[in-house]
Order: C-alpha cells, then structure tokens, then sequence
C-alpha cells in the first residue's frame, strides 16, 4: 500500500533572520505533489536559504513551514543535495547505503540496495573504492543516490552541476528526470537557464529575499511578469 505523502508544503509569511538580519521574507508559496520547481534569481537573492527553511535546516523566525502528516517522519521522507557534495570516510558503497543503516536496515540488506543505486546513476564498479577519490561528477552521483535510496517524497538539489562538465552535468540532469517520473517532487536552484527551460515545471524568482514570481517555465521566460525578472533574463546587473 503506497504511503501518505508528506506534500503538498505550504510556506505562509516565513522569515528566516540571522543574527538580527533578515535573510530571506516574508515569502508564500505552496508546492503540490508533483512537478519540479527551480530557484532562480541573481546571486545572494536567498535561493539556498529558502531551500535550507524548506528542507529544515534553517528555522523560520516569523511566519510557518507546514507539511503534511506526523512530524517525526518529515525529515525521514525529503533529501537534500549539496552543491559541494558531503562524502563520508567510507567507500562509494557505504555512502550510497548510510541512511537505510540510519534507518534502521541490516548492513546486508542496505549494502544490496546499495548496488542496485551504483548501476542506477552509473558508477558501477566502483562500489569498493574509498569515495573521497571520486570526481566531481561522480561524487554528484553519489550524492544523487544517497538521497534517492530511501525514495522520498520530494528531494532539494543546491545548484547540483554548477561545478561540472558537459557530461556530468547530461548525467546529473537525466538522474533527475528519472526521479521526477518516478514520483519524487523536485524542488532545485539553479543559475543555468538551458538547465531550468529543460527540467522545471514552474519557476520561483527571487531577488531580495523576496519571491517576486511563482509562475510557470515558459511563461516565466517567455513573458516574464516583474521588471527584476526582466532585467535578469536579459543578464542585467540587479541592485
């Protein structure tokens, strides 16, 4: 039997402030069971706060981050990738299988799910090198199949390729859709514009800690509402 989701996330009037100062707010926005989301905006318009507030890393001083079901299982059913990813002192195996052993998994059972996840992203034969070694892209990888393993409801990705090749990045963006199609809602930032015309289903423009926009892809780049959103399409410098 297929279980509750979490979603949809519903953001009302949220502020996150960090020592005194307010970063990001007060922003809204509600995100369904399905799609993709990007974050876009000019660097330091809070793209990465609003996914940390989202994600729980970051605490709202105003205003609520709401989901859906008991509360002890919303960390449980969500991931987040880091633009630098986090590898742990293990091989490329015991990465992959980490959070079913935090979850309670036997080693066995974790490091078997583990295998079938190295063939899905592609790094099969790689399973018993220490992971710190990998590349930039493999180690994206890796990090995209530690955060899939368990099958969350909706995984946050911090600029996932901003650091990648060509193919790393095809690879990356491909690992996404499949996730997409199978039922994770995505919610990513992103400065690529090909990247967001590709993937995103709706687009969140921020600038100023404020969301300026929540409106579908295309029509966001193609009739964009706000001047900010203008300027930035067209690669002006926003103050």
């Amino acid at each position: 039997m297929n279980r509750p989701s979490i979603l949809p996330l519903e953001i009302k009037e949220a502020e996150v402030r960090i020592r005194g100062s307010r970063i990001i707010g007060p922003v809204s926005a509600t995100l369904d069971l399905t799609g993709s989301t990007f974050l876009m905006g000019p660097n330091g318009s809070g793209k990465t706060t609003l996914l940390r507030l989202m994600h729980g890393l970051e605490r709202a001083k105003r205003g609520r981050v709401h989901w859906q079901g008991a509360a002890e299982k919303i960390y449980e059913r969500q991931s987040f990738v880091f633009q630098s990813p986090i590898i742990l002192r293990r091989s490329v195996l015991g990465n992959i299988a980490y959070p079913l052993e935090m979850r309670g998994w036997k080693k066995k059972d974790a490091f078997a799910e583990a295998e079938h996840w190295l063939t899905e992203v592609g790094l099969q034969g790689v399973g018993d090198r220490d992971a710190r070694v990998l590349s930039g892209g493999e180690k994206q990888k890796l990090a995209i199949a530690r955060a899939l393993i368990t099958k969350p409801d909706i995984l946050f990705l911090d600029e996932p390729s901003a650091n990648l090749d060509g193919g790393s990045t095809r690879d990356i963006e491909r690992l996404i859709m499949i996730a997409r199609e199978k039922g994770t809602r995505i919610v990513m930032a992103t400065h690529d514009f090909g990247q967001a015309k590709r993937l995103a289903d709706d687009i969140l423009f921020l600038h100023h800690g404020r969301i300026l926009e929540h409106s579908d892809a295309r029509r966001f780049f193609d009739n964009p509402e706000t001047l900010e959103a203008r300027g930035f399409l067209r690669g002006d410098i926003l103050l």
